[in-house]
């Protein structure tokens, strides 16, 4: 089973991109493809890989994040990844996350191919089951990688701290990050 997969991108179309990785093309279904810029830099997808009788598919996350909520969405009696990668792209993580938490049917129900029966069935088995999902949905968390983990150490959730990250100058030294994060922490 792969977990991820580093290479470049080298073609996009609008379900899948093309990950080359020593030779190879790997064919990667992605919730959304234009979110990999940048295809002279090496891309980092997470992957979720799909063997059936008649196929082999892969399926590509940018975030460890939306590679979880993924595998909790196909866990769902009667979702499969086709069904759950619409979700993901026209969703975003909190939004998804917190519309199964407060069983908010009809935000559910607004992504393709689900309706009341499925939304209902999506509450049933994930609410509650969602905590480990970090619903951090930020533009560019890659910048607060290392912020994040030190006060995920320090015992912060990551509802505690998810407000204050856009008001950190990312640009400082962590040390400093750390300090500007604690003093709005504890404000």
């Amino acid at each position: 089973m792969y977990n991820y997969i580093i290479g470049k991108i080298t073609d996009k179309t609008g379900s899948y991109i093309v990950v080359e990785n020593s030779g190879i093309g790997y064919t990667i279904y992605t919730p959304n493809p234009y979110a990999f810029q940048d295809e002279e830099k090496e891309h980092k997808v997470y992957i979720y890989q799909q063997i059936k009788e008649d196929e082999h598919l892969l399926f590509g996350f940018k975030t460890k994040e939306e590679k979880d909520l993924f595998l909790k969405l196909i866990s769902v009696k009667g979702m499969g990844p086709k069904m759950a990668l619409p979700i993901l792209a026209t969703g975003s993580i909190a939004g998804i996350v917190d519309a199964i938490e407060r069983e908010n049917i009809l935000y559910l129900k607004k992504f393709p191919k689900i309706g009341d029966k499925v939304a209902k069935q999506m509450i049933l088995d994930l609410k509650g089951k969602l905590g480990d999902v970090n619903a951090l949905d930020l533009p560019d968390t890659n910048n607060y990688d290392e912020l994040i983990e030190v006060l995920e150490g320090l015992g912060y959730k990551s509802k505690e701290f998810k407000s204050i990250l856009p008001q950190i100058d990312n640009s400082l030294s962590i040390e400093d990050q750390v300090k500007e994060a604690l003093k709005l922490l504890l404000k």
